[in-house]
């Protein structure tokens, strides 16, 4: 009698994935994907049809990672990724879309828009891609980690039900008001409430803030001194639709005194870890003057947030943010991004991001000590306690945006950078130095050009204990790197040595 033919019914993976490098190619014979266990289980029973193939089946896995972003925080995560055989992982292929000129040096760039769910769900089946990393938000607000998992492939980043937490400002509020985690009094007003908006903003204490419900791009928050200018801001938000579709309602809340700090929670929706927490420096002009913008560097981890104030942050905002997820059937898994304010002591929530947050991507994922491939890919198929602690660097990093002149309003593209030639993965294992591009390409002569507003993030690791030594080597990297109307900030991290002289 034939054998029987038949296939394993558990989450589907490429055959690759649970073989040696060397039957790649084969796998690939076999019609496509087919039903097996993940790289976990390691004693199982296959079916008949392929048990040659298995004979030789070792611990290690191929995989081919989809980067989903085009900017330096999907440049640090292909980065990061690109270490993983070096950690005794094996990482196969690294694909980013679309990527930009740096991110060309660690994957293959691919021609196609992140927030295309039917072209990102047909890439990855023709690819046979075994773990996509989405790194923007606009992918989730839009459904693109539902449509991949409707196709049982593993992807990080939450659910679009789960990604309200930063798609809809309002939301967010809602949520954290029924899971009872601390944030600021608020109030929520929608285009046809306009009259009850102006009336309540006479009745506010000033200052006070006004955020666009919707994306708005790290740009839809309104600090309103006095009411005239909240008036004036609602104005523009609701007649001047200067936030779009993003600015149909918005939330009016009570303005929080203190620190800013932001922790950052890799969750599978039950079990978590929190990595190194970083302070951001959003405003454009040194001394947190000016505009907001996207981010003009950060650094990590960030001294405010001490031990105290992370247990509490894990206490009464990460596990209750989790809990309330999984009771509202909204499955979470990716990175959990905590915008923090912190005064005497306590902490409490600014705002959500449902990915990691740019340019704080560029400090905390350099500090994590390990395969960042296994953790992700642990998370996104519901073990990361597989691969609990995620072990961290007893180290510093810093990152300075360099940002084109007249960011974050209208600026110049198409600048030559120079000195980037300098910066070689030799000199990233030597120094700890490493640039993340933000918005660059390449001419057909092959230089590096400007594309956008954030054009690189230069970003420094030191391992000795002394953060003003990583800054200084940060600037010092700056120094060597220019492109016409340049402009950075140079007072990254300045914060941090204010306290530490004041302990």
């Amino acid at each position: 009698m034939a054998p029987k033919s038949y296939c394993l019914t558990v989450p589907r993976i490429p055959l690759r994935s649970i073989l040696g490098c060397e039957y790649c190619a084969a796998s690939r014979l076999i019609n496509g994907r087919i039903d097996c266990p993940p790289p976990k289980f390691r004693n199982f029973v296959v079916a008949p049809r392929y048990s040659l193939l298995v004979t030789r089946y070792t611990s290690t896995y191929c995989m081919r990672i989809l980067v989903l972003g085009g900017g330096a925080r999907e440049h640090a995560i292909a980065w990061k990724l690109n270490q993983s055989n070096a950690l005794g992982g094996r990482v196969e292929k690294i694909f980013c879309a679309p990527g930009n000129a740096g991110i060309a040096q660690v994957a293959e760039l691919v021609e196609m828009i992140p927030t295309d769910a039917k072209a990102v769900v047909g890439f990855v089946l023709r690819e046979r891609i075994d773990l996509v990393v989405i790194g923007p938000e606009a992918p989730l607000a839009m459904g693109v980690a539902d449509a991949l998992d409707k196709e049982r492939i593993p992807v990080f980043g939450p659910r679009r039900n789960a990604a309200l937490l930063e798609s809809s400002k309002a939301f967010a509020k809602e949520f954290m008001q029924r899971h009872g985690i601390p944030t600021a009094r608020y109030a929520i007003f929608s285009f046809e409430e306009q009259v009850e908006c102006r009336a309540f903003l006479r009745h506010v204490n000033y200052p006070a803030v006004i955020k666009a419900d919707g994306l708005a791009a790290g740009k839809g928050v309104m600090i309103c001194q006095t009411e005239a200018e909240a008036t004036s801001s609602l104005d523009e938000i609701f007649t001047h639709r200067i936030f779009g579709e993003a600015g149909s309602r918005i939330v009016v809340e009570e303005y929080m005194e203190g620190e800013e700090a932001s922790v950052f929670a890799i969750t599978d929706g039950v079990d978590y870890d929190v990595l190194a927490p970083a302070q951001d420096h959003k405003r454009i002009f040194d001394g947190d003057r000016g505009k907001n913008t996207g981010g003009m560097g950060a650094y990590a981890p960030a001294p405010v947030v001490t031990d105290e104030i992370m247990e509490q942050v894990k206490r009464e905002i990460i596990e209750p943010v989790i809990k309330g997820l999984a009771s509202e059937s909204r499955l979470y898994r990716g990175v959990l991004y905590v915008g923090l304010m912190i005064q005497n002591g306590r902490a409490r929530v600014v705002e959500f991001n449902v990915r990691f947050g740019d340019p704080e991507a560029e400090v905390v994922i350099p500090l994590i000590d390990g395969d960042l491939a296994e953790i992700l890919l642990a998370a996104a198929e519901g073990r990361l306690k597989d691969v609990l602690p995620i072990k961290q660097f007893p180290a510093s990093a810093v990152t300075v945006v360099m940002a084109s002149q007249g960011y974050p309003e209208s600026y110049q593209t198409g600048e030559v950078i120079s000195g980037l030639e300098d910066f070689s993965p030799k000199r990233e294992i030597d120094e700890g130095t490493v640039v993340f591009h933000g918005a660059t390409k390449l001419d057909d002569r092959g230089r590096y050009l400007t594309s956008g507003g954030r054009v690189l993030a230069v970003t420094a690791i030191g391992f000795e204990d002394d953060l003003r030594k990583t800054i200084a080597q940060a600037y010092n990297a700056v120094s060597q790197i220019s492109f016409n109307g340049a402009y950075y900030r140079s007072d990254i991290g300045a914060k941090a040595l204010r306290a530490e002289a004041t302990v």
